[in-house]
Order: structure tokens, then sequence, then C-alpha cells
């Protein structure tokens, strides 16, 4: 059988890992072209120091990066090794950077990351470089190292040549050929080269090429610099020629730095100094190449430098003998958020992108391409590297070069969970911003969005529950980062009288037409073919049965669907099953706005200002109506995500303060609140209900999630059924207990029973019904209720109890009523 024509634009790491990939599964008809020479090609591969570094913060990306180790401990090359597992040493030298270290050694435990935790003196043995009296302990990975990313590149080129695969230098791609919405090649300088399918894997200069095919690849080009010392006397001798090093890389992270060994010279990189964003079409690739040079290093700046020498002579007491030999400032990209830019373009069909994506992540990326493209989905959850996951006002060429030079600064800084994106902000606000300002609101960012954690107007409702007896404990200093004891007043309010939230930042799309039924039974899980009014919670999920994300959809009219949805991959998602006529998909999520009304006097509260009938046969919970209150048309929904009494509130964005007036001057004998982010989220998981993205993605089945409510298989087929007809999961989302009040912990970190590592945290808040913190965790499926687990958080270890998924009323009750 035929296998379609592929063109990979770039011979860099990540496109021959990506030839490597797609020979090895039968697709032999591949050609990769670069505009450079084969295999120092000019791009950052050619230059790059070659760490590689399983842990990090994304469970997928952790993956990856192991995936890549151990594929490329497996190539041979005549010149020698391909990965040399020296391992990796991360040292603190200050108290935060240890409790950090204690958050990765959690990270790697719950992923199977071999690792160890080393006193100032182990951390010397390891490295005898190191000053033990400017260290508190270190981070040993044995498994990590270093890639030869040019040896990797050609053993791999090697082996999809034997395969079928041709690989053409000097090929620099002036134009992507296409009819009909498809790919059908690529022109270059000297030819033209057929495709089914083109993938653009050319690095720092991707974001020049995506604009060919009218595609924004939110990157920045950034120069990083990489200094040689002269040679140290400790290490003459020790490395031979092949081996080049056997030192563990490196990390002082509190100055910004790593070091990895040359022979008897060290190699130091640093992020300490200023972002410098590249024009790239500005480097004269052909002159560089015909000099011996690579584009991808531009001249060395010193003055940027002098802070990381003087850093290093104080941590490698050695190197104050010697001096820097030489170095260079090398190119490469940058993302928004420091993640991967990976998907096919949805208006152009055949065409994929694969940027910036470090050696670290590129065999393990390449294997998520190779399987997306053949198998329709990859093995693992891939929406923090989508395409597709930006908001349109993140793609801005401002937004972009800001928030990717945040990236930069922020590699190897201590990041909260809670952390807020610094510039741009403002962006995008509901109608009802002034009014939250005005209430002292603390504000997140999300989406561009600007949703209050909490509201500084609301302490004298904490004055008042704390004079009452009710204790809220003592945070440590990281947990109450970005929090306020405020919110756990919030939400005690919440659930004894009523509130009122911003929903305005949740995603709203409306999809009508004839054919629009047709597209959301396709799509959903759950059966929508329900009377107009009716709103129904269900799951989309991918070709092999995960859940891609939740939906909420009302039923506006025969032919008009409302659905709250969770992002823009939601929208690349539905947007590419359209069918050719019959269905319009609209973000409507800017021209309208939403408030949730929440609390058991919510009917109170609304009731005088509509003619709508509110009682529980009046409209019942799970329908919707399109009514008045006051003036100002709206859309009343009966659903609540805290599990309280309580309507979501839509209408156009121009009549949002007018509503928010309306509700506050109605609610203010009902003591009514405004809440913030920090309360819904305790309330949620006090309720059993999921964060999709968060507690469950594509790697999760609907059943395994608690969500197994949400699926209809009696229903014709939907995307996905056939393949969870057949998953079996191992693992289930489970509600843990902690039996401290003063537990606190804040996702990702390692679950264990019996001493043995067995599950991770998703998400967790401090249950004010409850009095303690409750946190979500993927278990193995077969531990009861009752069980009792130990959760490892930083230098602290708490004790919590296997519990039922709803904490606060699990007969619907106070919904329902």
């Amino acid at each position: 059988m035929s296998t379609p024509k592929v063109v990979i634009v770039g011979a860099g790491i990540v496109g021959t890992s990506l030839a490597d990939e797609l020979t090895g599964r039968g697709w032999t008809d591949v050609t990769v072209v670069d505009r450079g020479p084969l295999f120092a090609t000019g791009g950052s591969t050619s230059h790059a120091p070659g760490l590689v570094f399983a842990t990090n913060p994304s469970k997928t990306m952790t993956e990856l990066a192991s995936y890549t180790c151990e594929k490329f401990s497996a190539l041979t090359h005549p010149d020698g090794w391909c990965f040399n597992h020296v391992g990796g040493l991360e040292v603190a030298t200050t108290d935060v950077r240890w409790g950090d270290l204690h958050r990765k050694a959690g990270w790697a435990a719950s992923r199977g990351v071999a690792h160890e935790l080393l006193t100032p003196a182990e951390c010397v043995a390891k490295y005898p470089l190191l000053d033990p009296d400017l260290i508190l302990g270190g981070l040993y990975t044995p498994r990590d190292g270093l890639a030869k990313a040019l040896r990797a590149v050609e053993a791999q080129a090697a082996r999809a040549t034997e395969r079928g695969a041709r690989f053409v230098g000097h090929q620099e791609v002036v134009d992507v050929i296409e009819s009909n919405g498809s790919v059908r090649g690529v022109r270059t300088t000297t030819g033209t080269f057929d495709a089914d399918v083109v993938v653009c894997c050319t690095g720092f200069w991707g974001r020049e090429f995506g604009r060919r095919v009218g595609l924004t690849i939110p990157l920045v080009p950034m120069a990083h610099q990489y200094a040689y010392t002269t040679p140290l006397a400790s290490r003459k001798g020790v490395n031979s020629a092949v081996a080049e090093a056997s030192l563990p890389i490196l990390r002082h992270q509190d100055q910004d730095l790593y070091y990895r060994e040359h022979g008897d010279r060290l190699g130091i990189g640093y992020y300490g100094h200023r972002p410098m964003p590249t024009d790239v079409s500005a480097l004269d690739h052909e002159s560089a190449i015909s000099l011996e040079e690579m584009p991808s290093k531009v001249m060395f700046t010193p003055d940027d430098f002098a802070q990381a020498w003087e850093q290093s002579t104080r941590l490698l007491p050695e190197l104050a003998g010697g001096k820097v030999e030489e170095g260079f400032n090398g190119i490469f990209s940058f993302t928004p958020d420091g993640h991967s830019v990976v998907g096919e373009h949805r208006e152009l069909h055949g065409f994929w992108v694969a940027e910036a994506v470090w050696v670290t992540h590129s065999a393990g990326i390449a294997r998520t391409v190779a399987e997306s493209m053949i198998d329709g989905a990859a093995s693992v959850d891939t929406h923090e590297f989508d395409l597709y996951r930006f908001e349109e006002a993140g793609l801005t060429d401002d937004a972009i070069l800001a928030t990717s030079s945040q990236s930069f600064v922020e590699v190897y800084d201590v990041i909260h969970p809670h952390d807020q994106r610094t510039a741009p902000r403002q962006v995008r606000t509901s109608p009802f911003y002034d009014r939250q300002v005005a209430l002292g609101a603390e504000f997140w960012e999300a989406g561009f969005w600007e949703r209050p954690a909490w509201f500084e107007a609301n302490q004298g409702l904490l004055d008042d529950l704390v004079a009452g007896g009710f204790v809220i404990p003592e945070r440590d200093s990281w947990s109450a980062r970005h929090w306020s004891p405020i919110s756990v007043a919030e939400a005690t309010h919440t659930r004894s009288h009523v509130a009122l939230y911003d929903m305005t930042p949740l995603t709203r799309y409306e999809l009508s037409g004839p054919r629009a039924l047709d597209l959301l039974q396709q799509l959903a899980t759950n059966n929508l073919d329900k009377s107009v009014g009716s709103v129904t919670y269900t799951l989309m999920l991918d070709e092999k049965g995960g859940v891609r994300s939740d939906l909420t959809v009302a039923r506006l009219s025969d032919d008009v669907f409302q659905v709250g949805a969770n992002g823009p991959v939601d929208f690349d998602w539905i947007a590419r099953h359209l069918p050719t006529d019959g269905v319009t998909l609209r973000d409507i999520t800017g021209a309208t706005c939403c408030l949730g009304l929440w609390g058991p006097s919510a009917r109170e509260v609304l009731a005088p200002l509509t003619p709508t009938d509110l009682t529980n046969e009046g409209l019942k919970y799970f329908r919707c109506v399109q009514t008045t209150i006051g003036p100002i048309p709206v859309t009343l929904m009966r659903v609540s995500y805290v599990g309280e009494l309580g309507w979501e509130i839509y209408t156009g964005a121009e009549y949002g303060r007018g509503l928010w007036d309306l509700l506050m001057t109605a609610g203010h004998e009902h003591k009514i609140i405004s809440a913030g982010r920090i309360a819904f989220n305790a309330l949620r998981i006090e309720k059993g209900y999921r964060s999709a993205g968060t507690d469950m993605t594509t790697e999760h089945t609907p059943d395994a999630a608690g969500l197994g409510f949400a699926v209809r298989m009696s229903k014709d087929d939907f995307v996905g059924k056939s393949a969870l007809a057949e998953r079996v999961s191992t693992t289930r989302l489970r509600t843990l207990r902690f039996t401290d009040p003063a537990a606190v912990v804040l996702g990702k970190e390692p679950v264990s029973v019996g001493g043995a590592v067995v599950g991770y945290i998703t998400s967790a808040g401090w249950s004010p019904t409850q009095r303690t913190c409750l946190a979500y965790a993927w278990l193995p499926a077969d531990l009861e209720d009752g069980v009792e687990v130990s959760v490892a958080y930083q230098r602290t270890t708490y004790r919590a109890v296997l519990g039922p998924d709803v904490s606060v009323d699990p007969a619907m009750s106070r919904i329902r009523k």
C-alpha cells in the first residue's frame, strides 16, 4: 500500500528525528530538505550544547525528554557516542531553591525518573569542582545527560535513509505549493518537491516560514550566551577525546547558569542576561556557511557575561585561575509559555509544524507528530504544545515578544503555580472590571483575561468568621503566595448566603444552522438531541478515546446551540470537523459576559427581577431560558459549578455593568458579595467537579476520570467511541482528604502507599466545609475508600485518606431545591 509523500523542511535534530520516526512506522517516501549543508546546517542544532534533563513541571514534557534520552542512547555513530548518561546535578544556594529541588524530586518520583536528593558533601563527591560551603544540597538525576546533537542527527538520518528517505542540502524553500486547501509540495531555489504532507521544522526561522502559508507561529529567536573556559588543571587527562565529559551536567539555577565539560574545559551557558531578540532576516546565511561559521552563532557580548563569570568563580573556585577563552551568542527559539509549537495547519491540510523544540524533547516531539499523522492521535497528551492553544490576543507581535521575553527571563526561575504574567496586562477585561477594582480585587490572568482571585472588600467577612471561632491554619511561605484567607471567607459565604462570580472568561461558542446538531452529536459523548431549553454536560474525545475536553451545551433553539468550552484548542477541534455547509461556528466570548449567581439565597435575589418562574418546577436544574432581568435581555442557565442553587446569567457585553448593578442592589438585603477564583476552585472540588486539562487529559478515559455519566455508548457513533470501548484503565481519579487541617498541596505532588509512589495530585483546594485540604489524584484503580496515603509536599510529608468524590451535598438537594 502506498504511503503519503512527505517533505520535511529542516534537517536539524527535529526534522531528522521525525524522518526516523515516520520511516520506522512505514512511511518511507520522506524527503528532508535544508537550506544549509548536511548536517551542520547552521541552525540551533549545529551549536546546541546538548543538555537533556527529563524532569519538568509538565508530565508530558518529562515523558518526551525521557524518550529522547533512551532513544539517543541506543543510536550508534562511527565517531562515538550519541548520548552520554553523565547524569544531571542541580544545586541550591538559597533556601527557596532547596525547597524547589524537593518539589522537583516529587515530580521525578511521580513520573518514574531516577533521582536522589544530595547533601553538600555528596554533591562535591559527584562534582569535585564545587565549593561545598556555598551550597545547601542538590538534586541528582543519573539518567540525564549529554546528547551529541549532530551525531544523533546523522545516526537517525542514516537509519531513515536505509528505509527509503532521502536528505538534500542547499535547498532553500521559497514557496509552499498548495491547491484546494491542501499542500502539493515545496518549491526551492533549484526545483520542486512534490508532497502530500509538508512539515515545518525550520527552528528559529519557523515564524518567518509560517507567514508563507498565512500561519502565525508564535516564537521569538533569542540569543543565549555560551562560553568556553581555559583548560582546568584538575581535569587534565581525565576525559579522553572520545568520552569528552564525565562530570554530571551542573545547573546553578540561582544564578541562571549551567555547565558541561568539553574535555579539560568547561562550557558555561547563561540565561541571566537581558533578553536578546534576533532579527533572523538579517542573518547572512550563505556568507556564514561559506566562511564555515554558523548563522545561528552571533558575536559574543562580554559585558553581558560579566556577572556569569563572577558567580561561576564563586561556585567553582578553580575557575578563578583561568578566564573565558571564547564564546558566542547562540540563537534558539522561545515561545510565550516556554512550550513547543506543534500541529497541523487548520486551513491548509497536510501542512504541519514542529517548532521551538529543544534537543531535550526532540525525539519525543517527533514521535508525537508521527503518531498524530499516522494514527490520528498521539500516545501522550499534547494540549500544552498544541499549535492552536493561543488566544488571538496572544498572537500579536507585541504580545509574542513580551511573553516570550518573559519566558527567557524565567527559564531558571523558581516558578509558583500561580505566578502571573507581567506583560501585557489588562488586555481583556469584563464589563464588571471597574466594579471589581473598586472592591479591591486581586487579579489573576488567564487567556489575557483579568480574573479576580479574591476581594479585599470581603476582609470583614474573614474577621467575622475568625471571631466566630473558625480556624484557618497558617500557611507556609510557598503555599501562602498568591493566596489570601479572604478566599475561605468567600467560599463559606457562598455556602451560607449568596455570591456573584464573574464567569465572563469562560469560553463560549455559538453553533448554528440546520446541521449544527448533527455536528455536535458527532463530536460529543452525550446525547444532545433534546428539547429547546436543555443544558447538557458532555465530553469530547480524541480518536483513541481519551478526554480532549468537556463542554456544557445549551440548546437555545432548534438550530442554535451555545457551547461552554475550555479555550482555543476546542475551537480548533470543532472547526476541523465542520461540514462544508449547514453549520456556522462563532466565538462569542468577547461579545458577551456572564455572572454566576450562587448560594442558598440566590432565588430570593433574582426572582423579583425577572418575569420567569424560578421555582424548581418553573426552571429545573440543567435547563435554560431566554428572558429578562429588569430591562436587560439575558439567557439564564440553571447550572452551578460551585454546588449551590443558582444560575449562570449571560447577556451582551454592553449590558454587563447594568446587570451587575441590578444584582448587587437587589442582593444587598441578602448579604450578597462578589467572590473570586480561589473560592470557586475550593467549592468545585468539594462538589467533585473536574477541570479539563488539569484533572483529565487525552491520557484518561471518561470512566477513569469519574465522568462516565457523560457518555452514551448507546447513541450513534461519535469520535473516539470505538476506541473507548476497547480501553481498559488501571488508574482512577480519586479524592483525598488530608488528616491535618494545616496540610496544603498545590498540585503535581507524588502520592505514596506503603512507601511506594503510586500516583500524583492534579488539583487541590482548602475546603471551608470539611475544614481541611481536598485534592484529586490519579491512583491505582483498585484502591478502596479509607486507604491512607502519604503526599510529599516539598520537605514535608502529609497524610490523607481516600474518600468519596463528592464531599458536599452528594444528594444534590441544594442545587435542585
